[in-house]
């Protein structure tokens, strides 16, 4: 009973497995991006929404309480590529439902209730599953014959039991690679020929047990053999406690094509096993596989095969999950020199704990071996019990995955043995780094994945390793100085981890990198740099900030490297992108690009510039910046000299040196200007002393003015005696205060036309500050405001002065 119950669980799993495949095969093919999937299995629906993604690419509707498709929720769906149904209860699909979705590749509405075989006529269709329906017959409609891409097709009912010669017309020349046929129930009749019209068959799947009726089965395979079918997979054939009587397999001798035969979910009794062998043996068959077979010994000498002489063509044999009936180790006696030619072995879930002594040293040609999943250790695998000349003397890959080994250091010496060894596989054991590890030259991959190792994993590793793959074990962090002692290292896997960095300067050889599933944030192009061979790199899976950071990846980079994109890449922040595929994260390229941004501001700068110089220039701003500097400058130095006349009194703010062609402005504009504003002015028509030498009045009123004000114009370039004025307010300038000149340009004065005797004025032009007479009225108000404030310096020491003065003289007027 036990051995019955995990036949049917097992024979479940394989549907769910079936399942599984579709699935992964259709989301590969179908989907573009994570946002046009959609999942709503086991959502209790009693019917398909109408407000569905119009692109939608996927849609699982598995596990509600469906009971009937209707044509509406569909009508938009014109991208859908892959729609899964299964376990709704679905009794009916409404003709013309699949109008609406000429896209579709992968229709999965297998496990339902419906008892007919619906109508497709879905020209792009390559996987249909119909398995686990109701119909009481395989009859397909004509409408299949409109399936021209269909690669898969699965078939099984509990109520169909029969095969009938016309079942399969529709499909005799189509496409069809693989037919997955039957229901897990007996047919009761076939009739011959019905399977031979499928001539384009390469792979045939029965889920038919045929213990009672071998006669029948006997007649399958020789249609089988009509068509190209190379690969034959039976499961379920022998039903549990299936005694079987004669030879049904003995046709297989006869079949040349089948290449490939997998015996799924079967009970094996030891005396129908040497038969069935003997048949495999004596074919063309070059791998055989067994999954999940039930083996019980029903001769009390066990499995006992004889010599044969005959050459076997067998390469692969595969054991994957053997459930023995007798709680004991089986019998088995068969000379393994018949293997001599064996390519591959496989022995998996097994419950293997030692490996044979013979198998270690008898397979002279055997180059893979896979012994995982069993309950192998450190001794388990290399007996000490064992002696033996040679070690799988042929052994290129060695599997130890998901087994009992512990001792790193231990299995890396005897390797040793093996010396044409190149790839192990020691993941998921519980492997322990406590001792150095002298690994032999020819080992070059190595995978150590789901083992709990750390980031000092490095340093166990051989130097000569090309492949090494370390995902899931622990690691936090990866150094360049890590892989510096692999220099051949081409290929690095270390997905599940916890990295957070892809350093610069990885490893110049590196060809392959798998980063996914780690905490990544982005990938910089420093990184990629350091990787000039780098041909595949795969990083989904990570919590990518996308910003600037990442924009060159998503935007720059080949993306011909990254199997695993778009889907794999999402956006983990900022929180307003979150979850948003990052192939459709859009960012303008001004606000990434540094430079970019520059070309683009400096011409915009540029214009900005140019148009406030030129708005500047019409408004004058020129003259209004240089009358604020002459301000600036004037109060600067009457701050600077304000001490050094602190103990120095004038009659008056300026002596005025102009030449008398000029006196009109002088007397109308410039005398009412300043001495309106309370200044005291010195003027040559007015204040010289009569009598007195010339030269004399000059001298005097240049000594007595705080300040000497020159009128500059073409006329005054042309007066002696205006010359003389400059020359002895320049010397007092040198020997008393430097800052006592003060300039008008009452019109401009080109240089070719100075005198000889006025070089210096042009020097003093280009030392000191002048100001020029304006035209326009609003420029002459600020030309005064600039004037009064250069002589109002010293108004509380003229004006003390000249109240001094005139004391004394009203004194002298009052004395006899």
């Amino acid at each position: 009973t036990i051995m019955i119950n995990s036949s049917l669980t097992f024979f479940y799993c394989l549907q769910c497995a079936s399942s599984t495949l579709i699935d992964n095969q259709g989301y590969a093919s179908c989907v573009t991006s994570r946002r046009r999937v959609q999942n709503l299995s086991g959502q209790n629906l009693t019917n398909v929404p109408l407000d569905l993604n119009n692109d939608m690419q996927y849609l699982d509707l598995s596990h509600n309480p469906l009971v009937k498709l209707q044509a509406a929720p569909f009508q938009r769906l014109s991208q859908l590529c892959f729609l899964k149904a299964t376990s709704c209860g679905l009794r009916l699909i409404y003709p013309g439902l699949f109008v609406h979705t000429p896209k579709l590749k992968f229709l999965n509405i297998s496990h339902n209730l419906l008892d007919y075989i619906p109508d497709l006529s879905l020209p792009l269709l390559k996987i249909l599953d119909l398995a686990g329906n109701q119909y009481d017959s395989y009859q397909l409609p004509a409408t299949f014959e409109m399936l021209a891409n269909l690669s898969a097709l699965y078939l099984g009912s509990v109520n169909a039991l029969q095969v009938d010669f016309n079942d399969f017309d529709s499909l005799s020349d189509s496409s069809l690679h693989h037919l997955i046929l039957g229901g897990g129930v007996e047919w009761q009749r076939y009739d011959r020929g019905s399977l031979a019209k499928m001539k384009s068959l390469q792979k045939i799947t029965l889920k038919v047990p045929f213990c009672e009726n071998l006669d029948l089965f006997e007649n399958l395979l020789e249609d089988v053999n009509e068509t190209q079918t190379t690969d034959l997979e039976l499961v379920n054939v022998l039903p549990d406690l299936c005694n079987v009587t004669g030879d049904p397999f003995r046709s297989l001798r006869t079949m040349p094509l089948i290449n490939d035969f997998t015996i799924v979910n079967t009970w094996i009794n030891s005396s129908f096993f040497v038969l069935f062998l003997k048949n495999v043996l004596l074919s063309n068959v070059r791998t055989l596989t067994f999954l999940n077979i039930t083996y019980n010994e029903d001769t009390p000498e066990g499995f006992r095969f004889p010599p044969l002489n005959h050459t076997i063509v067998l390469r692969y044999l595969i054991f994957y999950g053997v459930n023995h009936y007798q709680y004991r180790y089986p019998s088995i006696e068969i000379s393994v020199d018949m293997f001599s030619k064996m390519d591959y072995l496989k022995f998996s879930g097994t419950g293997m704990n030692i490996v044979p002594c013979n198998i270690m040293s008898s397979l002279p040609s055997l180059e893979t071996l896979d012994l995982s999943n069993n309950l192998l250790s450190d001794t388990g695998f290399w007996w000490p019990g064992c002696s033996y000349t040679s070690v799988f003397p042929k052994l290129k890959h060695l599997s130890l995955s998901k087994n009992h080994f512990v001792d790193l250091s231990f299995i890396a010496q005897q390797t040793h043995q093996m010396k044409y060894l190149e790839s192990l596989d020691l993941s998921y054991n519980s492997i322990v780094l406590d001792k150095p590890c002298f690994w032999p030259v020819h080992i070059t991959s190595l995978s150590l994945s789901n083992n709990n190792l750390g980031n000092k994993v490095f340093s166990f590793l051989s130097q000569y390793l090309q492949r090494i793959v370390l995902s899931k074990t622990g690691i936090t962090s990866l150094t360049q100085e890590d892989l510096l002692q692999f220099p051949m290292l081409t290929h690095l896997f270390l997905s599940s981890n916890s990295i957070k960095v892809i350093p610069t300067d990885l490893s110049p050889t590196l060809v392959s990198l798998y980063i996914d599933q780690n905490y990544i944030t982005s990938v910089s192009r420093e990184s990629l740099a350091g990787l000039p061979s780098l041909r595949t790199l795969k990083a989904g899976d990570n919590p990518f900030v996308c910003s600037c950071d990442s924009y060159w990846f998503m935007t720059t980079l080949n993306k011909s490297l990254l199997p695993d994109w778009p889907l794999d890449y999402t956006c983990s922040t900022p929180p307003s992108v979150a979850d948003l595929p990052m192939s459709e994260y859009r960012t303008s390229r001004m606000s990434c690009e540094a430079w970019l941004q520059a070309a683009v501001a400096l011409p915009v700068t540029m214009l900005i510039v140019l148009a406030l110089c030129s708005a500047f220039y019409a408004c004058d701003g020129v003259w209004y910046t240089k009358m604020l500097w002459v301000w600036i400058r004037v109060k600067r130095r009457g701050q600077k000299q304000a001490n050094l006349l602190n103990n120095t009194t004038f009659r008056y703010h300026s002596f005025i040196s102009y030449s008398h062609q000029d006196s009109a402005w002088v007397e109308s504009k410039l005398v009412p200007s300043l001495e309106g504003a309370g200044l005291s002015l010195c003027i040559h028509e007015r204040d010289f002393v009569p009598g007195q030498w010339i030269v004399d009045n000059i001298i005097n009123c240049v000594e007595a003015s705080y300040k000497t004000l020159f009128v500059l114009s073409n006329h005054f370039v042309q007066s002696e005696w205006c010359n003389y004025e400059l020359f002895f307010a320049q010397h007092r300038a040198i020997d008393a205060q430097q800052d006592s000149l003060v300039f008008i340009l009452l019109e401009p004065i080109p240089t070719n036309s100075l005198p000889k005797k006025f070089l210096k004025l042009r020097r003093l032009l280009m030392q000191q500050t002048y100001l020029e007479w304006p035209m326009d009225e609003r420029k002459q108000q600020v030309f005064w405001v600039n004037l009064r404030s250069m002589l109002q310096v010293a108004d509380h020491r003229i004006l003390k002065d000249m109240a001094l003065e005139l004391t004394q003289s009203d004194r002298s007027w009052d004395s006899p």
